[in-house]
């Protein structure tokens, strides 16, 4: 974010302040404190360790809520304030113009108006429980003055108003758009649909000899069932248009904190990576269970570690884990009975209707009943004037409505409206994840999971008892025809759904015979499975990476699991380097070139930081990959083209070298692969420079982790963190294991004695750039060494190292 605007005066002002509140934070709080405070019951007391977690214990559930509310925002206020403020479009009233597209495209979701509504149809339990939590967040920003707000507060000028109960509906929305946004792809499918069914075939694979499925067997090729009222090719002006708004929205989302590369048209869905195995695999006897979600890197971390004790209530609780900033309870983690991981199912929930309106009351839009009136909801966005001026202008905005949901791509008359069950005030993940945080087996934790509709997960599964499981949990539509994939004509019914999925169908399994679950965002069903989930599977490479290295070994331990969560070695990029030397060796035409394949042919496939093989062969298959479907698809059709799957294309093109695929001005594919090669060269040599030596891999792809205001002119050093090479990736050569800055947090938890548990985030717990937990875990985060997260009273109370005491106030 750039701001051209501010004066010398004003970063005085600002640096003195920042410096203020460096030793208001910076000093060591003291081992034992008490503070009374209005609105509790009874007393709670909240135990921090070297890390800054809070291990939170009090009698009851709405202390409890209220103390995780306030304990939150002490570390992560703005953090919070930001992600509920994204939600609601109010992003430019305090970042001015650069927010505005954000805002605009929240409020044509509505997003507020659905949260809203959310939490006043809660049932009174679960509203009571927000209500606590808000009390909390809420006692803490009355604690606080001008003086000793987080610095983003005293930098922007501004402070943050009171907490409400929706607020920690926020971020749910927000995770609801990074894992399933999957309307621009039913776009891009239909700009290939005059393509011949074989090419296109070939561009959307699916199915492939890598998958691991956990439920269900392939018995042939499932048909594709396309829908059947399709209204046709796209122009290409509506091409053109989704180009403009998916880099106005990676643009936005980088500026707002939640940066979101997967919901742009050319790339693909956040990844993630969860497996559990049985006891008859451990060294232990009893289960383990491994997540590491992967989102996208940004400072503070998406996640907040925390431990959530009630003794002498009704039902006592004890469950640790991370949970979204702003957000009660416990999202990913174990309580004394249980544990569990999630990683996202990919299914497609959104799907598009090209609405006709009427040309003469361009309100009015088609319906098989006959013309019908859209809703048009005025938006006013608030916009402030500069970095240095905190006036803000109103810009109005409207947003049309139809019976289907909002217009969310308008072009030259082509209005696209998008369903999604995100916009439904019905779907809502937190009282499945608060029944979860109270489940004591399988039965309770199925149970639980049919209280969720957030986004649709791959949860898995491990108890004391030795058992293990899955279950993919969340709506997903059923439609009354053809499958959503490309969009609908809106005045026919043909695209309606008629329902979803009914949870007892949805894909499960416990205590398989193999004794291994493993769920990379691939394929999960076979495609015996009864009802359409999506044709948009993440790449297998992962699963089928981390199956095989689990089934290595007869007996699995926790050091065996961090080994395969750090696993850098790339599958499509081993394979890329393989082919290139099997096809140009008998072609090298200089030393140079020689001297490459020879790397090429010793590699071991592993993209370390380190490695200066890997930044040649992601580079070279990059321009093999560019210049094989620009000749198949043209330059436009290029730009669209999007597919989770299409490094399988490149695998097999480069493998079979297939005539039809090789673009006419190459004679073969050597020559294209030495053409590949030099274009390779010379994108390094721009990026990285003329000294091979500085040519590797972490230089070519370091870890970068932003802040919004890290940018910003003389203020924004405080919050930057200097980017590092890393290991892995997500996209550049398949994907691996390990995709690098993407993982934002490791879990691995042990039911044979939860004290072993493993639990760490990339950065740190605070959000406040002076404190010792800014990114004390960073150190961690690079050698993959989670450490233990201690759960027996015996053990938290050794690792505590400062007590503060809430008591209510006299």
């Amino acid at each position: 974010m750039k701001h051209k605007f501010i004066s010398c005066s004003i970063v005085a002002t600002l640096l003195c302040a920042c410096l203020s509140l460096t030793a208001v934070f910076g000093q060591e709080a003291a081992r034992s404190s008490t503070l009374q405070i209005a609105g509790l019951h009874g007393r709670v007391t909240i135990r921090r360790d070297e890390r800054g977690i809070p291990y939170i214990e009090a009698s009851n559930e709405d202390d409890l809520y209220f103390a995780q509310g306030y304990a939150t925002a002490s570390d992560r206020l703005w953090q919070m304030d930001l992600l509920r403020r994204n939600v609601r479009g109010e992003l430019a009233e305090v970042l001015g113009q650069a927010a505005l597209a954000q805002d605009q495209r929240h409020r044509t979701m509505g997003y507020a108006q659905v949260i809203d509504a959310t939490a006043a149809r809660m049932s009174p339990r679960m509203r009571a429980v927000l209500e606590s939590y808000a009390k909390g967040v809420n006692a803490f920003i009355e604690s606080r003055t001008s003086q000793n707000l987080p610095p983003e507060y005293v930098i922007l000028q501004y402070k943050p108003r009171p907490w409400i109960p929706a607020d920690s509906l926020a971020v749910g929305k927000l995770l609801y758009e990074v894992l399933s946004n999957t309307w621009p792809t039913d776009i891009m499918r239909a700009a290939l649909a005059n393509l011949p069914r074989e090419k296109r075939d070939a561009l959307l694979p699916e199915i492939t000899p890598l998958d691991v499925l956990v439920v269900g067997k392939d018995r042939g090729p499932r048909a594709r069932g396309e829908s059947l009222s399709h209204p046709g090719t796209p122009p290409s002006s509506v091409l053109a248009k989704l180009a403009e708004i998916t880099a106005i929205q990676q643009r936005a989302f980088q500026l707002a904190g939640f940066s979101a590369d997967s919901t742009a048209a050319g790339s693909n869905l956040q990844a993630s990576n969860n497996w559990v195995v049985s006891g008859k695999r451990t060294a232990s006897g009893k289960p383990l269970l491994a997540n590491d979600p992967h989102l996208p890197a940004f400072a503070p971390s998406i996640w907040y570690l925390s431990e959530l004790v009630t003794k002498g209530s009704p039902s006592d609780l004890h469950v640790a884990g991370v949970t979204f900033p702003g957000a009660p309870g416990i999202v990913v983690g174990h309580n004394n009975r249980i544990a569990w991981g999630v990683t996202n199912l990919n299914p497609d929930v959104q799907d598009l209707y090209l609405e006709k309106f009427d040309k003469e009351n361009p309100t009015r839009y088609a319906t098989p009943s006959g013309w019908r009136e859209a809703e048009v909801r005025h938006e006013h966005i608030k916009v402030r004037k500069g970095f240095g001026n905190t006036e803000t202008e109103t810009k109005n905005f409207d947003v049309t409505v139809t019976r289907h949901g909002p217009i969310v791509l308008e072009q030259d008359g082509a209005r696209y409206a998008l369903r999604w069950p995100a916009l439904d005030s019905e779907s809502v993940e937190f009282e499945g994840l608060y029944l979860i945080n109270r489940a004591r087996n399988w039965k309770d934790f199925t149970a639980a999971l049919s209280h969720y509709s957030g986004p649709t997960q791959n949860f898995i599964y491990a108890d004391v008892n030795g058992h293990i499981g899955y279950y993919g949990a969340g709506r997903i539509p059923v439609r009354k025809t053809g499958d959503g994939s490309v969009p609908y004509d809106g005045a026919t019914d043909a695209g309606e759904w008629t329902g979803f999925i009914p949870f007892a169908k949805l894909p499960h399994s416990y205590d398989p015979p193999s004794g291994i679950i493993v769920t990379a965002n691939q394929r999960v069903v076979g495609s015996d499975y009864p009802y359409f989930l999506t044709h948009y599977w993440a790449q297998p490479y992962r699963a089928h990476r981390i199956f095989e290295l689990l089934s290595q070994k007869q007996k699995l331990t926790t050091d065996d699991f961090r080994r395969v969560q750090g696993d850098t070695y790339s599958f499509a990029g081993a394979l890329f380097a393989r082919e290139a030397v099997r096809a140009m060796q008998g072609q090298v035409v200089d030393d140079q070139m020689r001297a490459s394949l020879a790397s090429f042919a010793s590699w071991d496939g592993r993209l370390e930081a380190d490695s200066k093989v890997a930044p040649v062969v992601a580079q070279m298959r990059i321009a093999f990959r560019q210049r094989v479907l620009k000749a198949a698809l043209g330059e436009q059709l290029f730009k669209t083209y999007v597919w989770p799957n299409s490094d399988l294309l490149i695998d097999r093109v480069v493998s079979e070298q297939p005539r039809d695929w090789l673009p006419k001005e190459f004679n073969n594919y050597p020559d294209l692969l030495r053409a590949s090669y030099a274009d390779a060269r010379q994108a390094l040599t721009k990026s990285l420079g003329a000294d091979e030596a500085k040519w590797t891999w972490g230089a070519m792809s370091p870890a970068r982790f932003t802040h919004p205001l890290s940018s910003a002119p003389f203020v924004g050093a405080q919050f930057t963190i200097t980017p590092f090479p890393q290991s892995g990736t997500p996209f550049l050569l398949g994907a691996t294991v390990n995709v690098g800055a993407g993982v934002s947090m490791r879990l691995i938890a042990d039911p044979s004695n939860w004290d072993k548990t493993q639990q760490g985030l990339s950065l740190g717990q605070s959000g406040l750039p002076s404190s010792p937990h800014w990114k004390d875990q960073l150190d961690d985060w690079r050698a993959v060494k989670p450490r233990e997260f201690p759960f027996t009273d015996a053990a938290v109370a050794n690792a505590t190292r400062e007590t503060l005491i809430l008591e209510p106030a006299k």
